[in-house]
């Protein structure tokens, strides 16, 4: 999105915010007030209609005490009935039989003022109130009811008191019919809906713009009524509202699209004119429009550009300075052991202290060959017959420039056509390579033709002529760690003096990096190896063990673990001393590590007590490296120097399977730990495999099978093929020579079918034997019944 883009768009956020706010608080305000005072015009019609009621029933409650009081209640009814004071009256005897009925009284039953709160099952007719009629000697005589019609005009007169419209519910259970209502027609229904959407005695809103309020039947107000009063929100207030913003934004954008062009014009002009300096034109200048900040931006960078071919000059002082950061800079380099980060860092370092176009850092690996560990810029550089650089930068120590360089331990640089370029090396004009050794050596110095001086870590000073020289602790030249070169420097200028001794600070920091990171992975291997048998250690073993079973547990594989103590090795201590028994350690376990494969792990548990990891391997293949660590150490003694003659040892050995054995490498260690003692108590010399753990009970689904595809390839029935099987599922297999059965049942000995497996190479099946070179009915390796790997067990 353009600046212009931005800053139209902020605007518009800006003043349309305030408008869309603005609209939606009129608007808000405007319903919130209307719907308050609503609230208020039909909670105090409610109140008029409670004391309307409430009148009307004391009325009726006074003219029927008054006929209960008379002697002739028929004479006094028809008084009080001929005054209006009731329509109508009815007296009835102690047995509710109606002794006085006035003439055109309502049909009964009527609504008794007293009655409690509860929905009437019909409309109501009629409002009553009832009291009883005694003799003076307090008997009871009967009762007398007074009632007043509940009609149309009763309903009318009620919304006149009021000032709201009003509905006379049918029975009140319900508000989908109405006995009388004083509501218009067209907003009768959207009334009766809200009313019926309602509960209690709260106020709703209807479809049509009015406010509706439920109320009774109550205590004191046995009328199921229904109160309205419209909206008095002006009409099309949300379309007003609506075209209001509408308006505003369209002016809002053209006002936003006019301060943003006015804006941004100023600022395209100096883009433009800072594209032309990254591109070298240092006469490029940005017209002053105006005195604000866009003005004064314009005139500082014309002075700016003014001013950039001296401070060019100004950077090249400067240039000692920075040397002292990246001195600073590679002190705290030296103290990770990231390599690669290291010397990334160290080569970006050098390419901008000197301006370099290309370098790499080398360092010498086995066989005396200079590999690049890291390099920057070097693409196309590379000669035709490599021109992607493929085969990456390898050079021969004393072969080439950087060759050259590693052999003598002098730094070089220089001047060559790219066509001349040595062998293994990129194409480059100009170049400067410097040497860098063991820290631990002495180092000297100097630039051209005069001596450099540099103290020796005893304090003596060393003079070499001609450049630099890292020497041993005996004054040789030391053996170099790496090489540092740099190709091309911009501007087609040659590398100076300047840039030779920026490298070697560089140098003398990869040098160190490079030393402390093979001392820390020392250091790392020390801490996880036995030092006597040169075996992982028990620490390394619980890392291991977990990392293989889970390993063996994502890819559906086997993982065996092999147990292993020297027999009576106190007595060989006893007998022969420490020294010897450490001499039988040794051996051994260099004896171990004759007979497993690569991917195998030995690990020295503590004492005597050995452990192997067999990854991909069942029981059976386990048993074979068994009987050959036994024969190993059996057929051929140990010889130990200052003794007259060999000694003789033995190795038990317990085996466990994962997951025959165990569901975590600590189970499976322990049940080989077991299976050890197991062998030990066989008489030693010897192996045991653990017991396998109890399966969980399971049946036997039997699958048909055809046996030959039909020749139509149409499907049809055939005859099923029962396919025997063990109980849990898995498939019977023959049992291993020396290997008990019950100790080799489970899916980890099943046996695949050969044509399944891939074939094994010669070095598996000379180091696994004949029985693992040709696999046979009951004999063989075997990784279980899930798909082979690529190395295949024992």
């Amino acid at each position: 999105m353009t600046l212009r883009g931005r800053l139209t768009a902020a605007f518009l956020v800006v003043v349309l915010g305030p408008v869309l706010l603005g609209a939606f608080f009129v608007a808000s305000t405007v319903t919130a007030v209307d719907r308050s005072r609503s609230t208020e015009r039909l909670a105090v019609a409610a109140s008029t209609v409670r004391t309307s009621v409430d009148a009307l029933c004391q009325q009726l409650r006074a003219t029927a005490d008054a006929v209960a009081l008379t002697g002739d209640p028929a004479v006094a009814a028809a008084q009080l009935v001929g005054r209006g004071l009731a329509a109508a009256v009815l007296v009835t005897d102690v047995t509710g039989r109606v002794t006085y009925a006035s003439p055109d009284a309502p049909p009964t039953p009527w609504r008794d003022c007293s009655e409690p709160a509860t929905a009437s099952s019909g409309p109501v007719r009629a409002l009553a109130a009832r009291v009883d009629r005694r003799d003076p000697a307090g008997a009871l005589l009967g009762t007398v009811a007074a009632a007043h019609l509940v009609d149309p005009a009763f309903v009318a007169r009620l919304a006149a008191v009021t000032g709201v419209a009003v509905t006379l519910l049918d029975g009140g259970a319900s508000a989908a019919r109405f006995t009388h209502t004083t509501e218009s027609r067209e907003g009768r229904d959207a009334v009766l809906a809200a009313a019926g959407a309602t509960s209690g005695e709260r106020v709703t809103e209807s479809t049509k713009g009015r406010y509706v309020r439920r109320i009774g039947p109550s205590t004191g107000q046995p009328l199921p009524l229904v109160l309205s009063v419209p909206s008095e929100r002006p009409p099309m207030l949300h379309v007003t509202l609506a075209g209001v913003v509408v308006l505003a934004g369209l002016l809002a954008v053209f006002t936003a699209w006019r301060l943003a062009r006015v804006t941004t014009r100023p600022l395209a002009e100096l883009a433009g004119a800072v594209d032309r300096v990254a591109h070298g034109d240092l006469t490029a200048r940005v017209p002053v429009r105006s005195h604000d900040e866009l003005g004064r931006l314009a005139a500082a960078f014309n002075r700016m550009t003014r001013e950039t071919g001296s401070y060019v000059a100004a950077l090249t002082s400067s240039r000692d300075q920075l040397r002292g950061h990246l001195a600073v800079l590679g002190d705290t380099l030296a103290s990770t052991h990231d390599l690669q980060r290291i010397l990334r860092v160290i080569l970006h370092s050098a390419i901008a202290a000197t301006g370099a176009r290309a370098g790499a850092v080398l360092l010498v690996e086995a066989g005396g060959v200079l590999v690049a560990q890291c390099s920057e810029g070097l693409d196309g550089r590379w000669p035709a017959g490599d021109p992607d650089g493929s085969q990456g930068l390898r050079v021969p120590v004393g072969v080439g420039v950087v060759g050259a360089v590693a052999a003598t331990g002098e730094p070089q640089r220089g001047r060559r056509e790219p066509a001349d370029a040595p062998t293994g090396e990129p194409r480059c004009r100009t170049y400067v390579a410097v040497p860098f050794a063991t820290p631990t050596g002495a180092t000297t110095s100097s630039g051209g033709t005069t001596p450099g001086v540099a103290t020796t870590p005893n304090g003596a000073a060393t003079t070499i002529p001609g450049g630099e020289r890292s020497l041993d602790e005996a004054g040789a030249p030391a053996a170099a760690l790496g090489v540092l070169a740099l190709y091309d420097r911009v501007g087609a200028a040659e590398f100076d003096d300047d840039d030779l001794d920026t490298l070697r600070t560089f140098a003398g920091h990869a040098a160190v990096a490079v030393e402390n990171v093979r001392v820390h992975e020392e250091a790392q291997r020390l801490s996880l190896t036995d030092p006597l048998t040169g075996l992982w250690n028990y620490r390394y073993l619980r890392e291991s063990i977990r990392r293989e079973v889970e390993r063996a547990s994502r890819f559906g594989r086997m993982l065996s673990v092999l147990a292993l103590d020297l027999d009576r090795f106190k007595d060989v201590n006893d007998t022969y001393g420490h020294a010897a028994g450490d001499t039988v350690l040794a051996e051994f376990a260099r004896r171990v590590r004759g007979e497993i494969r690569e991917v195998d792990l030995a690990f020295r548990q503590g004492g005597e007590e050995f452990v192997l990891l067999l990854p991909e391997t069942d029981a059976r293949g386990a048993a074979i490296v068994a009987e050959r660590l036994g024969a190993a150490v059996r057929e051929t003694p140990i010889a130990v120097e200052a003794y007259a003659g060999p000694i003789v040892v033995t190795v038990s050995v317990g085996i466990a399977v994962y997951p025959d054995h165990g569901s975590t490498g600590r189970e499976v260690l322990e049940a080989a730990d077991d299976a050890l003692y197991a062998a030990k108590a066989a008489g030693r010399d010897t192996y045991r495999v653990a017991e396998a753990r109890p399966e969980v009970p399971t049946r036997e689904i039997p699958v048909p099978a055809g046996a030959v595809s039909p020749p139509d390839g149409l499907p049809r029935a055939g005859r099923p093929v029962q396919v025997p099987r063990e109980p849990g599922g898995h498939a019977r297999s023959e049992s291993a020579a020396g290997v008990p059965e019950s100790n080799l049942s489970g899916p980890a000995h099943a046996r695949p079918d050969p044509a399944d497996e891939p074939a094994a190479t010669s070095a598996d099946a000379a180091r696994a034997g004949p029985d693992v070179a040709r696999p046979g009915p009951g004999g063989g390796a075997s990784s279980g019944p899930h798909p082979p790997r690529q190395s295949r067990g024992r």
